[in-house]
């Protein structure tokens, strides 16, 4: 055992709840995607909203590969001092456009940090949600 390190906790999972806290804690997460064979991840600011999670976007290569593949994945993660977690989330991204949709959507705060419009709403429909925390490694101090 290296002398540097100290001993510290196993990874554990975290809990569905946690998962979801963390999802809706975070200020922004990324979308796996894929098309054409080519495998593309965007940042994103988010929502959690009845169990899904919302973004906006605008028309372009992340809503054209949600077009085509609707199968994506979503993630989170971050850290302390002292620990460390990610969430990933899959799902089935999918478009939305009716004004009631939209008008709800807008209250749940999104508010994309890029200067584009943003005026495409995208909702991500879990089919599995999992996660993992760990503390982080401290070296040891001088001696």
């Amino acid at each position: 055992m290296d002398e540097d390190v100290e001993e510290r906790a196993p990874t554990r999972r975290l809990s569905e709840e946690e998962c979801w806290k963390r999802i809706a804690d975070a200020p922004y997460g990324r979308i796996a995607a894929t098309a054409a064979g080519e495998i593309d991840i965007f940042p994103v600011n988010h929502a959690v909203d009845a169990g899904t999670i919302v973004f906006r976007t605008s028309a372009g290569t992340k809503l054209l590969e949600l077009t085509i593949r609707h199968h994506v994945a979503f993630e989170v993660d971050g850290y302390t001092d002292a620990d460390a977690f990610s969430v990933v989330l899959k799902g089935d991204a999918e478009e939305f456009d009716r004004q009631s949709e939209i008008a709800e959507a807008e209250h749940l705060g999104v508010t994309p940090w890029a200067p584009e419009e943003k005026d495409r709403w995208v909702r991500i429909t879990p089919t599995e949600v999992h996660g993992r925390a760990f503390e982080r490694a401290r070296p040891a101090g001088p001696e």
